[in-house]
């Protein structure tokens, strides 16, 4: 056994559940690669702390929606390639609300959209979802309420399904 197996064994525990929070965070597969190969370095780096003194899986979720808001700081300016369209196409309506989410969720900010995948993607709760961002309760509220108003303006396609007293809250 080397020093690297605990950082393996985590890796391969771990990398389905923390690349499918990279691909929400990011909107695209590629970028969510390359985001959680740049945390992972960073874990490993710090992996004999982490292993001895820490929760690894918080500081590489945390060091995700960090890196991710760091990320869209510096390609705030810059010109993003759209992505091709699928090699096959998809069907029914279901494609429609989740091109409409995709959108929606894109044109919130770096926090709010950390917010929405920590809350409701992840099913983390207000406390852990504030731990990870490093931010109080209070805020986790705030960004939620500003990014689900924002949600319901952009996209209220999104609320068919939903009892229109759920909507209007």
């Amino acid at each position: 056994m080397d020093e690297h197996d605990g950082f393996r064994a985590f890796v391969y525990s771990r990398e389905r559940a923390l690349m499918r929070t990279a691909y929400l965070l990011t909107g695209d597969p590629h970028l969510a690669e390359d985001l959680l190969q740049s945390v992972l370095a960073k874990v490993a780096r710090k992996w004999h702390r982490l292993e001895t003194d820490g929760n690894p899986e918080a500081y590489a979720r945390r060091a995700l929606v960090n890196e991710h808001i760091s990320w869209r700081r510096r390609l705030r300016h810059a010109e993003l390639p759209s992505p091709a369209p699928p090699d096959q196409p998809a069907s029914g309506q279901d494609v429609d609300l989740k091109l409409a989410l995709r959108d929606a969720l894109a044109r919130l900010t770096a926090k709010q959209r950390a917010v929405i995948v920590l809350r409701f993607y992840e099913d983390r709760t207000e406390r852990e979802t504030a731990d990870l961002l490093g931010c109080s309760v209070g805020t986790v509220k705030s960004q939620t309420s500003y990014a689900l108003s924002k949600l319901r303006a952009l996209a209220p396609e999104l609320l068919t399904d939903l009892d229109p007293e759920e909507v209007a809250r």
